[in-house]
């Protein structure tokens, strides 16, 4: 269904639920229902809640527009929204109270305490600490596709990945964003526990604060009786509805909390105070001061024309701090499909305030959080809306007429060195995971997660991924030049691998090898290859094992190898190139054997009985 793009009317529902100082005409409040239609309409936002706290009192809190736009269910104060990336601050508070008890220590290497994780190098693997992960400062950059568009249930998985993550910068050189770390934090608290990242979360922060309402899935958050459904925007203005982003459950550490600005309220109040809740200490003290403290500068610079009295940006852990106005600020933001949010305390005047909305990434919650802290710290008066609309519309326009200005270096009336079927095959990239190109009719497909890709041809081997549009389907005439899927062949002539560009920072695309798909086998039918194979005089043993419905290789001092089906008997490892394992078999089909077809020869080896 279309949503019209211009609105008739934004209706503000009820009065704010909470409004105990600052009464009367001195009230810095007072308006702000008038104001917050304006953000509203000049953001073509479904609906946000916000919260503002003072020391130990919610002064206001209220819901705007819709929770459900379709419906026209209005947003409340008690309407949950996923909070994206202000988890992080509750994943690290969990170490940081692991630390009071003696457990870990966040400046000794992170291995210590999860030898399962490992890193690019030796370096990596004997220098980084928790405090380097907590602040983003392990040289590592983003790699979100791996756990974006290659999903998968595991952590373990998850964290396998890490190894095989290339750095763009020395350890401690450089602030660089990365999910994984908190992730990996998540698997320290859990290995050091003996419970889940969930478990812990809810025993030590929820029920101490009253977060009665929050959730730590979107399947959680669905079953309660307020909950926002998450939107973006089509050509600028249209509301359009998101899918959640349910497959979280892996990566959950670094985002997978749903709150509403009730229950965030005792989140900040807690961090206002020290670390204390109703003058119980919930976070300890000495930990609460660091985490709020600069690690790590962010990025360096004067102050903007447009902004000279907001300046510097450092991270503490968990927390991203900067000077507003004159003002010391504490805040994170939090993004995922179809939510934005912010979170945002001045410690040293006792303020906190909370903004959730289901706009896919939205400005609205910096500009209701400026909005609000200019009238609390009575500060000269700015139009937020206005300013930071004004820089969105300028930014899409420079996106736009960047994109207009590409010359295509597009070869017409090329063709692909292969028939189509010869692409077809699993991918695999260790940093990454697997994807599936299949063949459709007259057209490629990838398979990544829960997405079907269109695979334009561009020239040559080259391919263009086109994304899916819920209701506009494929957009024929679309593609993103700069994200092109290139194919390799082997000097046999065969398609072996696909190179795309899933990690800007690193110059250079991400290889994935190909593997021919065979006929699925079920876990019974891959019992009959598990044991254990030696090759040559006991010279060296490899497990053979399943996972599931997934067979595995492991040689001692080597990583695990996926095996994958393709021919009878026949399989090939997924992660490297003209790797094949043939299983031999006797008169009765019992087998017997193993020959390992490698680049530098064939070996056989026997099962043991």
């Amino acid at each position: 269904m279309r949503i019209p793009a211009i609105f008739c009317s934004l209706f503000l529902f009820a009065a704010p639920l909470f409004a105990q100082k600052h009464q009367g005409a001195a009230n810095p409040l007072s308006g702000l229902d008038t104001t917050f239609d304006r953000v509203l309409k000049t953001f073509h936002v479904a609906g946000f809640a916000v919260a503002v706290v003072e020391k130990d009192s919610i002064l206001y809190a209220n819901g705007f527009g819709y929770r459900d736009w379709e419906n026209k269910i209005p947003v409340t104060p008690h309407t949950l929204f996923a909070i994206g990336s202000c988890t992080k601050a509750f994943t690290a508070s969990l170490l940081g109270i692991l630390e009071q008890e003696g457990q870990v220590n966040l400046d000794k290497p992170v291995r210590d305490y999860l030898p399962s994780l490992k890193f690019y190098n030796e370096q990596m693997d004997n220098t980084i600490t928790l405090r380097d992960m907590m602040c983003h400062r392990t040289g590592l950059p983003r790699y979100d596709f791996s756990w974006y568009f290659f999903r998968t249930s595991s952590r373990d998985s998850l964290l396998g990945r890490i190894r095989y993550m290339e750095p763009t910068a020395g350890i401690r050189e450089r602030w660089q964003y990365n999910n994984f770390m908190f992730f990996a934090q998540g698997m320290v608290v859990e290995k050091l526990t003996h419970q889940t990242w969930e478990e812990n979360i809810t025993n030590r922060i929820f029920r101490p604060l009253g977060m009665t309402e929050s959730t730590l899935s979107i399947e959680d958050m669905v079953k309660q009786k307020d909950f926002a459904v998450g939107y973006g925007l089509r050509k600028d203005s249209i509301i359009k509805k998101l899918d959640y982003f349910k497959e979280i459950h892996a990566i959950a550490p670094a985002g997978a909390i749903n709150s509403n600005v009730l229950d965030m309220s005792s989140w900040l109040k807690t961090w206002i105070h020290g670390g204390k809740y109703h003058g119980k200490e919930m976070i300890p003290g000495t930990y609460a001061t660091q985490a709020i403290s600069s690690q790590v500068v962010i990025g360096g610079g004067l102050p903007s024309k447009e902004s000279p009295d907001v300046y510097f940006a450092t991270y503490g852990l968990g927390w991203s701090l900067s000077s507003y106005r004159g003002h010391y600020r504490v805040e994170h933001g939090g993004n995922i499909d179809g939510f934005s949010a912010n979170a945002c305390l001045f410690p040293a005047d006792s303020i906190g305030i909370i903004v959730l909305t289901n706009q896919d990434g939205s400005a609205v919650p910096a500009v209701v959080r400026n909005i609000i802290a200019d009238r609390l710290l009575h500060l000269p008066y700015k139009n937020w809306t206005t300013q930071l609309h004004t820089q969105d519309e300028q930014a899409r326009r420079t996106l736009r007429q960047a994109e207009a200005a590409k010359i295509s270096n597009r070869k017409p009336g090329t063709h692909t060195s292969h028939p189509l079927q010869d692409y077809t095959g699993l991918y695999n990239n260790p940093a990454f995971g697997t994807f599936e190109v299949s063949l459709k009719g007259d057209s490629l497909f990838a398979s990544l997660g829960n997405e079907a890709l269109w695979l334009k041809h561009f020239h040559y081997d080259i391919f263009i991924p086109v994304r899916k549009d819920r209701e506009d389907g494929y957009d024929t005439t679309g593609g993103d030049e700069s994200n092109k899927m290139q194919f390799d062949m082997d000097p046999a002539g065969d398609i072996t691998t696909a190179s795309i560009p899933l990690e800007p920072s690193l110059n250079k695309p991400i290889v994935f090898t190909r593997a021919p798909k065979g006929k699925p086998l079920d876990s019974a039918q891959l019992q009959k290859y598990v044991g254990e194979y030696v090759f040559g005089i006991g010279a060296v043993t490899a497990k053979v094992y399943t996972k599931g419905k997934t067979l595995y290789l492991f040689v001692a001092g080597q990583p695990e190898y996926e095996l994958a089906n393709i021919g009878p008997d026949k399989f090939t490892i997924t992660s490297l190139s003209g790797y094949t394992m043939q299983f031999v078999t006797d008169a009765q089909g019992q087998v017997t054997g193993l020959m390992a077809i490698q680049p530098n020869g064939t070996f056989k080896a026997t099962r043991k009985k």
